[in-house]
Parts: C-alpha cells; sequence; structure tokens
C-alpha cells in the first residue's frame, strides 16, 4: 500500500466514525475538511472504499440519490435505476471492526504521523485522539520541522553568496514557513500540557464540565491557526 493510499484509507474511516456518507459526500468532505485531498477524484475514491469494504471495515447499505449525482465509477456495487428517475446510491457505514481498526491507526504514533501529508490527516482528528497520542505526535512533527529547519539554515548559509536576489527570497519564505509552523506547535504542545496539569489539580468534585476545547487541552475558541500548508515548505 502505497503511503498516500494509506492516508486516504485512514481519512475515509475517520469521516465514517463521524456519521455513515455516499460516495459524493463523502468525497465533498475530504475535498473541504481535508485539503490535502482535494485534488484527488472519484476513480482514487471509490477502489478505496472497495477495498476497505472487502477487509470488513464497511459495509454498504442501499438508498436514493439524485439522478444528477457523479457516478460512482469503480464502486463496489452497480447502480440501480428506478421508474422515478432516481438511482439507487451506496451509503457508505462503518462496521465494528472498521471501528476498531481506526482506533488502533490512531494509536499509532510512528515516523510517519508526522510527516506532511499525514500530519495534516492525524491532526484533523485529533477530537478523537488519546492526549498522550496528540502529545507524541505534535513533538515528533516538531522534531522532525526542527531538524529541517537546522538544514535549510545550513545550506542557505553556505550558497547564499551564490544565489540571485529571487532564489535567495525563495529560501528564505520557506525557511519562515517552517519556523511558524514551529512556533504553532510549540502552542499546541503547550495547550496541551496546561490542559493536562488542570486536570490533574482539579479535584473531581470542582472539575469543570466539558466544553468545546477544553476536554482536549487545546483554547476554548476554535479560532487557532490550522496546520500551515506543507506546501509553502518549497524545500521538502
Amino acid at each position: 500500500m502505497s503511503r498516500r493510499s494509506g492516508i486516504l484509507e485512514f481519512a475515509v474511516l475517520g469521516l465514517l466514525r463521524e456519521s455513515p456518507m455516499h460516495g459524493y459526500e463523502l468525497r465533498k468532505r475530504l475535498n473541504t475538511s481535508l485539503g490535502i485531498f482535494r485534488a484527488f477524484s472519484y476513480g482514487t475514491l471509490y477502489p478505496c472504499l472497495k477495498t476497505l469494504v472487502a477487509n470488513g471495515w464497511l459495509i454498504e447499505e442501499t438508498g436514493n440519490a439524485p439522478a444528477d449525482l457523479p457516478p460512482a465509477t469503480g464502486r463496489a456495487v452497480a447502480p440501480a435505476s428506478s421508474l422515478a428517475g432516481r438511482r439507487a446510491k451506496i451509503v457508505y457505514r462503518l462496521t465494528a471492526e472498521g471501528k476498531e481498526h481506526f482506533e488502533e491507526l490512531l494509536s499509532h504514533t510512528g515516523p510517519d504521523s508526522w510527516e506532511d501529508e499525514h500530519f495534516a490527516a492525524r491532526f484533523a482528528f485529533f477530537g478523537q485522539t488519546e492526549h498522550e497520542v496528540r502529545m507524541r505526535v505534535l513533538e515528533g512533527r516538531r522534531s522532525r520541522l526542527e531538524e529541517r529547519l537546522e538544514k535549510m539554515r545550513a545550506s542557505l548559509a553556505r550558497t547564499r553568496e551564490r544565489l540571485d536576489d529571487y532564489t535567495l527570497e525563495l529560501q528564505r519564505h520557506g525557511m519562515e514557513s517552517v519556523e511558524r509552523e514551529v512556533r504553532w506547535l510549540n502552542e499546541l504542545i503547550e495547550s496541551e500540557r496546561s490542559g493536562r496539569d488542570q486536570r490533574r489539580s482539579s479535584p473531581e468534585s470542582s472539575a469543570p464540565q466539558n466544553t468545546a476545547g477544553e476536554s482536549d487541552g487545546l483554547p476554548r475558541h476554535r479560532g487557532h491557526t490550522p496546520p500551515p500548508d506543507p506546501s509553502d515548505d518549497t524545500r521538502k
């Protein structure tokens, strides 16, 4: 399995854990919620869904969909027509085995978890991820970017005098992008630690009720900056 197909399967399982969806709706969510999938097609999605169904992680349920929905090329079950001018749509639902498999994937904290595309997908499902796992992924991502930043600075120091003004600005832009994400990660890690320490020091009888943003250690407002676009890093 390629790395990108593995990320897609992870994202599909995560979205379907929230609610069942048909292929058109699922593709829209992948495009809008997870920008790393904005360029992928139905020819990529439906083979992925077929594989997940074959593995027992999804099941297909038949309903009706408007006839103008995009065709489900390559999906596991062919659409059926009806006299009313509507065709059957396939709704994909996560099975118990699929939920268990997704939870196993959520607990994974190996190096792939903090690579550019995989980190963005992992971060999108941090609300379903245990605190300790979130911390390991965030710290691993920060460590990876600090290593990258050190190499970029060393390379720029060696080649600065040989670069024209525009190439030099491009190099600086790449460094600033990585520096910005490191600062963002530092803020998130500090928020996670503060939330954990607060929960440990607060007695159960006076513990605040869970509200959006408090249970996972993130700021209560959801206006914190999203993961910087990895495409900004021109040295990747």
